[in-house]
């Protein structure tokens, strides 16, 4: 199905974000950490955002999931399709248990609450928390924080889940476990936006990638092409260049 036969879910329209940032003792300078980005989500398709450290890849999610609002642009959702950022614990009350969080949660992403209560077992289960899932959040590690996050969001109803370099953290046997289970997601309906330092990863998971570096799209479009264009400049052996193709689209 081409992106012209799928349902559009989201999308962002030259959207801006900056903050005051002391660049000495004495001065105040401007940390513009998203710069004009645009990109669209269609229903059922997996998109991958890859960069360094410090590109906007994290700040992108945060936006799209409204916990941070853009100072320019525009963030457009389908009405009454519910969206969820899977990071580490972003959210949680410290001093409610595992538990009550993941009821918060799910409610608060448009289950009721018996239909929140119905999903409480298999988050249990998934989490491997045990007895911690009674217990405060803020006795948690941030791997039990992780595997929270991860269970929450995963076992409960959500239409664009926003995955933020979770599959990195946890033990050896939850990132195995966690690595399926998004695989699982991914070849169904579910919607998703995969933020990860990994490009194999990302060319394995995704139907369609973007690259961004200090804030601009420098990419988009097929995933491997934008995965080998950002792989190139990380080797030092290319550059962002003025072009129109669409796989990968390169931006100056």
């Amino acid at each position: 199905m081409t992106m012209a036969e799928r349902r559009l879910l989201l999308q962002l329209k030259d959207v801006s974000l900056s903050y005051q940032a002391r660049r000495d003792h004495f001065a105040q300078g401007v940390h513009r950490v998203l710069d004009g980005v645009s990109m669209e989500l269609y229903q059922g398709e997996t998109l991958g955002i890859i960069g360094r450290n410090g590109c906007g890849k994290t700040t992108i999610l945060r936006v799209i999931a409204g916990i941070l609002a853009p100072q320019g642009g525009v963030v457009w959702r389908q009405p009454g399709k519910s969206c969820a950022l899977l990071s580490l614990g972003l959210g949680f009350k410290p001093a409610l248990s595992g538990r009550d969080n993941a009821l918060l949660a799910a409610m608060l992403q448009g289950s009721s609450r018996r239909e929140a209560e119905s999903f409480l077992n298999d988050i249990c289960d998934f989490s491997e928390l045990g007895d911690s899932f009674d217990e405060p959040v803020k006795t948690y590690s941030a791997g039990m924080k992780s595997r929270l996050g991860f269970a929450t969001a995963l076992k409960t109803r959500v239409d664009i889940l926003l995955v933020d370099e979770v599959l990195s953290v946890g033990d050896v046997s939850f990132r195995k476990k966690a690595q399926e289970a998004m695989e699982s997601h991914v070849g169904g309906a579910q919607t998703v936006i995969f933020v990860s330092h990994a490009a194999p990863q990302v060319v394995r998971l995704c139907d369609r990638a973007v690259w961004l570096d200090n804030g601009r799209v420098a990419a988009e479009g097929d995933v491997s092409a934008v995965v080998d264009a950002y792989e190139q400049a990380l080797r030092g052996t290319g550059r962002n260049t003025d072009a129109t193709v669409k796989s990968p689209t390169l931006l100056a």
